[in-house]
C-alpha cells in the first residue's frame, strides 16, 4: 500500500508538470518593442496588450533580429559596440556580446553561416563568421556615406546594403568578400526587401514618397520601375503570404500594400505618428506597428484596415518583433 501511494503521489505531480509546460507552451509568446531613446525593450503581453516589463540594452539600440533558428532576439547596441540575446518566449537575457562595432543593422545569412552588421555611423558593413554561438570577424567593408539597412538572398551568396547619404545600393558577394556591385539610387535609400525568387530587390526612399524595384537577376541590378506609395517610404514586411509586402511611409502616415508578383499597390492602412518597423501575427490578421513619434506599438486589423490598439511604450520606439509571426516572405 505504501509503495502504491508513492506511485500515486509521484504520478499526481508529473501531471501537475505536464499541465504548466502544456499551459507555457500554448501561452502566447510575447511581443518585443525597442526603445531607441531610452535604451530597453518593452515586453508586451499579445492576450491584455499591456507592457509587462522594460528589459534594459546597450546605449542607441536601433534594431531587432529574430535568429532563422528563432532561439534568440537580438538587439544590435550601436553606441554600445555590442548584442543583446534574449529568449523570445520567456523574455529574459540570454547574453551579451560585446566588440562588434557600431551595429545599427543586423542580418543572419539564412544557411546560418554568416552574421552581417551595417555601421551606420562608422560608414563600413562587417560579415562575421557564425559558428552557431559566437561571431568572429571575417571581413570589414568600407561603404559610401551611413549604410544603413541590408538584405540576404535565399541561396546566403550575396548581402545587398542601402548606403543611406550616399545614396547607393551596395551588393556584397559572401564566398569572396568583395564588393559585386554599387548602384545609384533615388533619395535616402532605407530599407531593402528582396522577393523569394531572388530576381527583384525594392528599396524603400526615405526622402521621396515610393519604393524603387530592382531586377537584381543579372550581374548588375536594373531599374524596372519606381511604385508611388507615400512620402518618407521607409521599412518593408512580407505579409506571409508569398506575394505581398507592406511598406510604412513615415512622412505620410500610412502604410502600403505592394503585390510584389504584379508590381502594384494594392491596399493601404494607417500608419499613425511615424510609422516604423512591423511585424505580422502568426494567424496574418494584424500588423504590429511601431509608431515613433507617439512612443505607442500600433496594433492595426488587416481585413477592416483600421487601427484597433495603441499600447504605450519607451521613448522612440524602432524595431517590433514576435515569435508568433506570420512568416517573412
Amino acid at each position: 500500500m505504501i509503495v502504491l501511494n508513492r506511485f500515486f503521489r509521484t504520478l499526481g505531480l508529473w501531471v501537475v508538470c505536464l499541465t504548466q509546460l502544456s499551459a507555457w507552451a500554448a501561452a502566447p509568446a510575447p511581443v518585443f518593442v525597442l526603445n531607441s531613446l531610452d535604451a530597453n525593450v518593452s515586453v508586451i503581453d499579445p492576450v491584455s496588450w499591456t507592457e509587462q516589463k522594460r528589459i534594459p540594452t546597450g546605449k542607441e539600440p536601433h534594431h531587432l533580429y529574430l535568429t532563422p533558428d528563432e532561439k534568440s532576439v537580438i538587439v544590435a547596441n550601436a553606441l554600445s559596440d555590442s548584442l543583446t540575446f534574449i529568449d523570445p518566449r520567456t523574455a529574459q537575457i540570454q547574453r551579451t556580446v560585446t566588440g562588434i562595432l557600431d551595429p545599427y543593422q543586423l542580418r543572419f545569412s539564412p544557411d546560418m553561416k554568416w552574421f552581417v552588421t551595417a555601421a551606420n555611423r562608422l560608414n563600413h558593413v562587417d560579415i562575421y563568421r557564425w559558428d552557431g554561438h559566437n561571431a568572429v570577424l571575417s571581413k570589414r567593408i568600407q561603404t559610401g556615406k551611413t549604410p544603413s539597412h541590408l538584405w540576404i538572398d535565399s541561396k546566403s551568396t550575396t548581402v545587398w546594403a542601402s548606403i543611406q547619404d550616399s545614396n547607393e545600393l551596395l551588393s556584397v558577394d559572401l564566398a569572396t568578400q568583395t564588393v559585386k556591385s554599387r548602384t545609384a539610387v533615388g533619395p535616402m535609400p532605407a530599407d531593402v526587401f528582396g522577393t523569394p525568387d531572388d530576381k527583384l530587390l525594392l528599396v524603400g526612399l526615405t526622402a521621396s514618397d515610393g519604393v524603387e524595384v530592382y531586377d537584381i537577376s543579372g550581374p548588375q541590378p536594373r531599374l524596372v520601375k519606381k511604385l508611388p506609395t507615400g512620402k518618407g517610404a521607409h521599412a518593408f514586411r512580407a505579409l506571409g503570404d508569398r506575394k505581398h509586402v507592406l511598406v510604412s511611409n513615415r512622412v505620410a502616415n500610412t502604410i502600403s500594400q505592394i503585390d510584389y508578383t504584379s508590381l502594384q499597390v494594392v491596399a493601404e492602412f494607417p500608419g499613425p505618428s511615424g510609422p516604423d518597423c512591423m511585424d505580422i501575427t502568426a494567424d496574418g490578421k494584424f500588423i504590429l506597428l511601431a509608431s515613433r513619434w507617439a512612443r505607442k506599438l500600433t496594433v492595426i486589423d488587416i481585413a477592416s484596415r483600421k487601427v484597433v490598439k495603441q499600447v504605450p511604450v519607451g521613448k522612440s520606439p524602432h524595431g517590433v518583433w514576435t515569435l508568433d509571426h506570420a512568416p517573412r516572405q
